[in-house]
């Protein structure tokens, strides 16, 4: 039982027996992943900037302006964590002690940031925002160097696309968990102080920003507790296998490599062209509470919908996470990537123009996002195998692999899109003219506002990130021709004593 159990977790993977790297090893990779996108899936996505702007009853301006300079800033740090990485020399290698070192810190400030604040308060913001930074900073310092330890596993382009397959996976398990779980919680919460539009009966605002407070520090709480075992995990039962004891370089030096590597800018365009999206999700959360209280899903309605909401993208996105590493082998990743975005964008903007007022156009909305989940599976995983790609890009030219500059590159790309989405669902809000203090204020205009800001800009943002791809050239033969120059090299500069060995 335990050989066909290992044999169908290779098979999983795409990788044969006997490889240096082992099944095990990848999959405690993922779970790892796992773990980082519990936390991830409760702070960087829709659910805190709820809590500052109907919990702690911030401002929507206000919290729009924390979310985008925090995360701007956490962003541009990312650089200078790819750097210290690239610096880092320990026994454990460059990339795996972050994944020892980190994960309590991260779980108590992920607690923290939920503390039950007083309401209406200035210096809320001020502790609030302080938390959400220092959290931001920690998170950071795990993030950048947990996408790199790919590349220090394997240099197989196509075994390293297997694994982040397969991590990515674990990661969307681990942020779909909370969605399925939060909006459900959220709607038992509030029940009783909902109408029959699924909006809070006015005169009930405040009562119902307390119940948020009291309850979410808890969720906080077991949701962090929980990430911790996978962080370890990770580290334990990987290797790094291209860790170098080579002199570091400066942060300086690393950043002229990344202007360097052509590739990775390009990769880099397309990932703040489409930093939104995933407006649907940041910004479906108050559309759901707003616009969709009438509708009756399986006993979901309102703010409860955001479950449906978020996992309507899931069923696309596993079919794409299945899908990746054969069409990418047929097609290439870079016209798998852009194909799929086209059609995914194209499709959002019509159910954008089709609307929302009618139960059959609902219905379209929903198919729309499952269509839209399938170039955000293919994007998740071939955007990391691109640049562990490029990793091998600035070997060949260069003589140096900088994975962690590189990595720090997709998860700036992704904080550039976590701070777009929080911060325009909470703009969406001061331009819908709601106010969370005051149901009174949600009307028909601000309604149609919070469906252009859910829809309209995710299908945007998801055609124009194709256009720097069609400029990009490094493609699977080039990275494998980089691969035999860089081995071929080596054993041209090796010493009599090494090729003897």
């Amino acid at each position: 039982m335990k050989d066909k159990l290992n044999k169908l977790a290779y098979r999983i993977l795409g990788m044969k027996q006997g490889e240096e790297l082992k099944a095990t090893e990848a999959y405690s990779y993922s779970i790892a992943g796992f773990g980082q996108n519990l936390v991830c899936g409760l702070i960087g996505s829709s659910y805190l900037v709820y809590y500052f702007t109907n919990g702690l009853l911030i401002n929507p301006v206000v919290v729009g302006f924390i979310m985008l300079f925090t995360r701007l800033f956490d962003a541009f740090n990312d650089p200078i964590m790819g750097s210290i990485v690239d610096r880092t020399r320990t026994r454990w290698g460059k990339c795996r002690p972050y994944l020892l070192w980190t994960p309590i810190p991260i779980a108590i400030l992920t607690a923290c940031i939920f503390l039950p604040l007083p309401p209406h308060v200035t210096s809320t913001a001020i502790i609030a925002t302080a938390i959400y930074v220092l959290w931001s900073i920690i998170y950071t310092i795990v993030d950048v160097p947990y996408w790199g330890l790919a590349t220090q596993m394997t240099a197989n382009t196509h075994t390293r696309g297997s694994i982040l397959t397969v991590a990515r996976l674990f990661c969307t398990v681990g942020s779909g968990l909370i969605s399925l779980v939060i909006p459900s919680l959220l709607g038992s919460w509030l029940g009783n102080m909902q109408d029959a539009n699924g909006r809070i009966i006015v005169g009930y605002e405040e009562q119902a920003a307390q119940v948020l407070r009291q309850r979410f520090i808890w969720v906080a709480v077991v949701i962090a507790a929980l990430s911790i075992v996978p962080f370890f995990l990770g580290f334990k039962n990987t290797k790094e296998r291209f860790y170098t004891n080579d002199k570091p370089k400066s942060l300086g030096h690393n950043l002229k490599l990344l202007i360097k590597n052509k590739p990775l800018l390009i990769i880099i365009c397309s990932g703040v062209l489409g930093a939104a999206k995933m407006m649907t999700i940041y910004s479906g959360i108050y559309f759901c509470e707003y616009a969709l209280g009438n509708v009756n899903f399986f006993g979901m309605h309102g703010i409860g919908l955001h479950t449906v909401v978020t996992l309507s993208v899931v069923p696309g996105g596993l079919i794409a996470t299945v899908l990746t590493p054969l069409c990418t082998r047929k097609f290439g990743k870079k016209a798998t990537f852009i194909v799929s975005n086209l059609v995914g964008g194209v499709v959002l903007i019509l159910v954008w123009i089709i609307g929302y007022d009618a139960p059959w156009k609902l219905i379209i909305a929903l198919f729309g996002l499952i269509i839209s989940g399938v170039p955000q599976g293919f994007g998740n995983i071939i955007s990391y195998a691109m640049i562990g790609d490029t990793v091998d890009y600035l070997d060949l030219h260069y003589r140096e692999r900088a994975e962690g500059i590189c990595f720090a590159m997709q998860t700036f790309m992704n904080k550039v899109g976590m701070a777009l989405g929080a911060a325009v669902s909470a703009f969406g809000l001061s331009w819908a003219k709601i106010n969370p203090d005051d149901m009174a204020t949600v009307t028909t205009q601000g309604l149609n506002t919070l469906w252009a800001v859910t829809v309209l800009l995710a299908g945007v943002s998801m055609v124009l990130t194709t256009i720097p791809m069609f400029f990009y050239k490094f493609t699977e033969k080039e990275q494998r021709k980089a691969i035999e120059e860089i081995e071929a090299r080596k054993l041209r500069e090796a010493t009599p004593a090494e090729t003897n060995a």
